[in-house]
């Protein structure tokens, strides 16, 4: 079991930056691959950007490639996602996930383990 805690959300201006933090606890956190997705209210949780178990390896969704950034430190076994040039349509909860990527970074299914979400609220 992997337990995931994401923190860092909150309400931002439009081109404001936020950074979220996602504190892995359980089996060994270099193991998995990390991906964060967003839910906005009405919509279906999507894919946000991956990172490999290594951190060589980043993958971003078309919207916001440029504007946020993925990274991870096994060391403090922690995910991040630096989120830049915030706009109101990055308003969603957005939750962290482990997982080994077996049907794709961005797939949902790729990921067995998820946090509970924070909440990222940007005011045009």
């Amino acid at each position: 079991q992997v337990q995931l805690v994401e923190s860092g959300g909150g309400l931002v201006r439009t081109g404001g930056s936020l950074r979220l933090s996602c504190a892995a606890s359980g089996r060994t956190f270099s193991n998995y691959a990390m991906g964060w997705f967003r839910q906005a209210p009405g919509k279906g949780r999507e894919f946000v950007a991956g990172i490999s178990w290594s951190g060589d390896n980043t993958y971003y969704a078309d919207s916001v490639k440029g504007r946020f950034t993925i990274s991870r430190d096994n060391a403090k076994n922690t995910a991040y996602l630096q989120m830049n040039s915030l706009k109101p349509e990055d308003t969603a909860v957005y939750y962290c996930a482990a997982g080994g990527w077996g049907s794709g970074v961005t797939s949902r299914s790729s990921y067995g383990y998820w946090g509970q979400g924070t909440q990222v609220t940007v005011s045009s």
